[in-house]
């Protein structure tokens, strides 16, 4: 079956690499507009530059999710850009790993209050265009207890909640809000590709529980994304659906 998302508007955060690339591609791909954030630099950029070889119109912005009055301006530009916003996807993450105040602040800045604060400012604009469909990205982490990543688990656990609490909150304005909980995805530049080099003990550790025998990709999480952001997944609302290659049934 065909996947079209021609005409729909939609809104990535953290989409200059990895997952979040990987979604706003696939949406381009099909014929979405798209608009993306990240902090800056060539990332951002380069992944303009690629989503503007897909066709539609695509905007870019320099954004420091962490930052509130920040990040609306940057769904309100968007929205201005776009012509409104049909989907959002809550994917940008602080990665805070470490048991202490700095781990704890960029998880629960980033992870969590960036998606409320984007999910608040997009609201609006879906309820002009008649609903919408918002997609967070959460993480196995959050579906179990993770002794070496104590802020990054509890917060995804959070956004894990807070989906399900949109989901009731805003089924009445036909917005759907659903969530991804990714096993341990493995890009260029990324966490898992980092402790390849960095700790390869724990690396090669995690990768023998994963049934299927490697680790994911971003497009395989694009992908999901795009059935929950589309039409196929009408009346799928408050679910978080893990993508793991089977890693949690080990």
């Amino acid at each position: 079956m065909d996947i079209s998302f021609k005409g729909r508007k939609a809104v990535v955060t953290g989409g200059s690499r990895g997952i979040g690339r990987a979604i706003a591609l696939a949406l381009a791909r099909n014929g979405a507009d798209v608009a993306i954030c990240a902090r800056g630099g060539d990332a951002l950029r380069s992944a303009e530059v690629e989503l503007r070889e897909l066709g539609g119109t695509i905007f870019a912005m320099a954004c420091d999710v962490g930052d509130g009055p920040a990040l609306t301006r940057f769904i309100e530009a968007a929205a201005g850009a776009l012509g409104g916003i049909d989907i959002l996807v809550n994917n940008a993450s602080g990665v805070g790993l470490s048991d202490d105040e700095e781990g704890w602040l960029a998880s629960i800045n980033i992870d969590l209050l960036a998606t409320v604060r984007a999910s608040r400012a997009a609201v609006p604009f879906m309820e002009r265009a008649g609903g919408g469909s918002i997609v967070n990205i959460a993480s196995i982490s959050g579906l179990m207890a993770v002794a070496r990543a104590l802020p990054y688990a509890a917060v995804k656990a959070a956004i894990v909640n807070y989906t399900k609490g949109q989901a009731l909150a805003l089924a009445a304005r036909r917005i759907r809000v659903n969530a991804i909980a990714p096993g341990s995805i493995e890009f260029p530049g990324g966490v898992w590709d980092q402790r390849k080099h960095s700790n390869p003990e724990l690396y090669r550790a995690t990768l023998g529980k994963i049934p299927w025998g490697r680790f994911g990709g971003p497009e395989e999480i694009a992908s999901v994304a795009l059935f929950l952001a589309g039409d196929m997944s009408s009346w799928v609302t408050g679910q978080t659906i893990v993508v793991d290659g089977g890693q949690m049934l080990s």
